[in-house]
């Protein structure tokens, strides 16, 4: 699991505390940049932060409502995403009287409805909003493309196409290309 620092830690605990109290959700906080799924909390934490007993966390992991991550040495640890989860669950369970298995129902059915809002909502953006880079695990991400980096791809492009009349023009053009595209 990776480390974090405790300022970064402390941003996760406001922004888990936000959710608990309705003051934020989920897309908005992936929206701003937090790891909705990085395993942070223990079951003590977690247990405080969305005001629910450590044994029924415990009890949820067993009958696999919420299923946190585990450490290598077996401790769960909770995300943000099972933070809002829980709360959800309690909410459901407590407050309307839904059983454990229609509580595990509806939540499934919500973090779908959430991940088909996301992407209509990726879908609606202009097809060069975004690119695709690798993070810092390898895996690839989905980063917005600013207004600057359309500017600079455009002139990018725009000095590629442009042929020079001379030959000592054509050479210094042409490698100044490759140079833009990363071969030399």
């Amino acid at each position: 699991m990776a480390r974090i620092t405790p300022q970064m830690r402390a941003l996760y605990e406001m922004c888990a505390i936000a959710l608990v109290e309705g003051r934020a959700d989920l897309d908005g906080a992936d929206d701003v940049g937090f790891d909705i799924d990085m395993p942070l909390f223990t079951v003590g934490r977690a247990a405080q932060i969305a005001d629910i007993h450590p044994q029924t966390l415990r009890q949820y992991d067993r009958l696999g409502l919420i299923t946190p991550r585990r450490t290598g040495g077996g401790a769960r640890r909770y995300s943000l995403r099972d933070i809002q989860r829980l709360t959800r669950a309690q909410q459901l369970s407590q407050d309307d009287g839904v059983n454990l298995a229609g509580v595990a129902r509806i939540l499934d059915l919500e973090e779908e409805n959430r991940q088909l809002r996301r992407q209509v909502k990726q879908l609606r953006e202009p097809a060069d909003a975004s690119i695709f880079a690798a993070d810092a695990d390898g895996g690839i991400m989905q980063v917005k493309r600013s207004q600057r980096a359309r500017m600079w791809r455009r002139d990018i492009h725009g000095d590629a196409r442009a042929l020079p009349s001379s030959g000592a023009d054509a050479q210094r053009s042409t490698s100044r290309s490759v140079v833009l595209w990363g071969y030399r």
